[in-house]
């Protein structure tokens, strides 16, 4: 018995193994597949987005089969592989019979096609739920019903109704749906973005990161707290999914905080804030900077800019919050630099590491913001400097520094690394594609059955015409909207069904607008009920959720009031850095830091005042932030400036003006 026991396990073992050499390869074939596109451009991007499903769904095939294998279920692997190879034969017929099906059976389809479209549908299914639970699934399917029986819904809700066929037809065989717009941008634009995020952590940029956090954590007094927050963000920007960061940054981040005597619930609230909040930080925003770009039809250099002021405005509020909230643990902050690396970087290796991933991010921001050059051009020409910086710059560092590793054995190093990130960058973008697909159908179904028309109705109805009532509503929607989703997929949705809305019926500036939807869709990550974010890090930390919750919405409060802001103040929202815009941004974040400050600040006053003091500063912050009118704004300001300097002279024992003294 244990004989036959050691050879199923053997056999398991050398199936694992293969399935493993397979995942890279696979991955490697279909990078070369993507940037063989992206350098000709010669295939339609219809049928492009129809061979990057059946390329993307090999990967994620192969590498969640050998998960399941390695864990022992062999159920889920055998409806697994299943599912994911009939999105694969689906991709391989239609890019085989593309002139057939696209062009000259618009409209209608035969009827093995549409056997093959009901397997696509509940494959698409099978793999959202298997991925991202029960909540998509929900969402996917309901949207499939609607479609179908909307005929039966309820007042303004209520349509004509989607037969099985125009069905069908909507989502696969007339190759909308499902491999539509929202998939073949992804093909072009966000799947050469996280090529490059794989690469980075294939050459070690991460660990750099790391490193400069830790450095940098020692000059501060809240040191360990801000390491965490400057590395998931950063990672989080490139990342592409709140949750998935929270879980990668949080496993090492939430236990250094805790070891440096955080409380626990702090700890993973900061980590679900920074992971969080990391989403909406340029160059990159999730990838969802690219989409935006897209859908204004303005260049994505414009949409950078214009999310400059709020991310200064963001990490700005976030590192003081988590400041306070360290000092106000009374943790030590000391960072041991040796529990993560053996050895510190030299101030050569230094310079050469800046080097290595600073000319690939040149090139980026030349061929963007200089050149002009479309996405998936300067992607590749990325990609490519990457590819040799991360490839020769070890070997010339090994020349210069002579030392014993020869040049050969750190070529055939880097070149593992190069594969290794080719692997990992597949591997994130897997998920997120097979969301965006589910997505991209559940768009098709929405605007077919004009259900953005219905919310712009509803909104107008609801709200009564008043603009703040409508951006609260359209806010709420958004979160519930982005409600675990990655960071491009909850802010598609809310661009189609809610940014219209506000643009077209109550004024709001367009890049304003979809600014708007795009933060609130992103507090999704730590918004209870469900705070995937929050869920995640809790537990990490072993901690109670809701009171991670209340510790990250404390932490992120002004995160809450921007989109507001934004409406309200749209000069900051500009895709030109002009002077009014960089008045308004300064105004938004004095108000901002003063919620920051009465919500977080450790008073050393009685429980009665101090509440006073808390609720007064929280509400005088969110009237500077919200409030149009500069003046106003100003004094706003110089009121905070001036409990500011009295809590200061009262801690140090001095007496106020205008008064006899108090004791402390």
């Amino acid at each position: 018995m244990s004989s036959k026991t050691d050879q199923q396990r053997s056999f398991r073992t050398r199936v694992t193994r293969g399935l493993d050499v397979s995942v890279t390869m696979s991955a490697i074939v279909f990078w070369l597949i993507v940037l063989g596109w992206a350098y000709t451009q010669e295939m339609s991007r219809v049928k492009y987005g129809v061979i990057f499903v059946g390329g993307i769904m090999s990967v994620y095939a192969l590498d969640q089969t050998r998960q399941a294998l390695e864990d022992g279920n062999r159920i889920d692997a055998a409806v697994l592989l299943p599912s994911a190879i009939i999105l694969i034969s689906a991709s391989l017929y239609f890019a085989t019979n593309f002139q057939q099906v696209y062009v000259m059976q618009q409209g209608y389809a035969l009827e093995h096609e549409y056997m093959l479209a009901r397997l696509v549908i509940l494959s698409i299914l099978y793999l959202t739920w298997r991925e991202f639970g029960n909540l998509f699934l929900g969402l996917v399917g309901g949207a499939i019903v609607y479609g179908m029986y909307g005929n039966y819904a309820p007042g303004i809700l209520n349509h004509g109704g989607m037969t099985e066929l125009t069905l069908l037809q909507s989502l696969v065989t007339d190759l909308y749906g499902f491999y539509g717009s929202l998939t073949q941008l992804t093909a072009a634009w966000i799947a050469p973005f996280l090529l490059y995020a794989g690469l980075l952590f294939g050459y070690g940029a991460f660990d750099l990161i790391l490193r400069v956090a830790i450095q940098s954590g020692k000059y501060i007094e809240s040191g360990v707290a801000q390491t965490a927050v400057l590395a998931s963000a950063v990672i989080g920007s490139i990342n592409g999914s709140y949750t998935a960061n929270a879980a990668m940054t949080g496993s090492f981040t939430i236990p250094t905080m805790k070891d440096s005597g955080m409380s626990s619930h702090r700890a993973a609230g900061i980590e679900s804030v920074a992971s969080t909040s990391g989403q909406v930080l340029p160059p990159v925003m999730g990838a969802s900077a690219f989409v935006m770009a897209s859908y204004l039809q303005v260049s994505y250099l414009d949409i950078v800019t214009a999310g400059l002021i709020p991310a200064a405005i963001l990490v700005a509020c976030i590192g003081i919050a988590v400041h306070y909230v360290a000092i106000s643990d009374a943790s030590s902050q000391g960072m041991d630099f040796e529990e993560f690396f053996d050895d510190e970087l030299t101030t050569r290796q230094k310079a050469f590491e800046s080097v290595r991933f600073g000319i690939p991010f040149c090139v980026l921001i030349y061929l963007l913001g200089i050149l002009q050059f479309t996405v998936m051009t300067a992607a590749l020409w990325t990609i490519v400097s990457m590819v040799v910086c991360g490839v020769t710059i070890p070997v010339v560092q090994r020349l210069v520094d002579n030392t014993s590793t020869s040049p050969g054995t750190e070529i055939v190093q880097q070149l593992r690394n190069t594969v290794h990130g080719f692997r990992r960058g597949a591997i994130i973008l897997a998920p997120i594609a097979i969301i965006l697909v589910a997505v991209n159908g559940v768009i098709d179904i929405f605007s077919v059955t004009g259900v953005p028309n219905k919310i712009a109705l509803l909104l107008m109805d609801l709200s009564g015409g008043m603009l703040l009532l409508a951006v609260l509503l359209a806010m709420l929607v958004s979160i519930l909207m982005g409600v675990g989703m990655p960071t491009v997929a909850a802010y598609v949705i809310v661009a189609i069904l809610i940014a219209p809305t506000l643009v077209t019926d109550f004024g709001i500036p367009k890049i304003a607008a979809h600014y708007t939807v795009f933060y609130a869709a992103i507090l999704a990550g730590i918004t209870p009920p469900v705070a995937t974010a929050a869920v995640v890090t809790a537990g990490i930390a072993e901690a109670n959720f809701w009171r991670v919750c209340g510790a990250a919405i404390k932490i992120a409060a002004p995160l809450f009031i921007l989109p507001i802001a934004f409406v309200y103040n749209p000069a900051m929202i500009s895709m030109d850095l002009t002077t009014p815009g960089l008045v308004a941004g300064t105004l938004v974040l004095m108000g901002s830091i003063t919620m920051i400050y009465g919500l977080n600040y450790p008073f050393k006053i009685n429980a009665g005042p101090r509440t006073a003091l808390r609720l007064s500063l929280t509400v005088l912050g969110m009237f500077v932030m919200v409030y149009p009118g500069q003046i106003a704004k100003a004094a706003g300001g110089l009121v905070f400036v001036g409990v500011f300097v009295a809590e200061k002279m009262m801690t140090d024992g001095k007496k106020l003006p205008f008064s006899s003294g108090v004791d402390q």
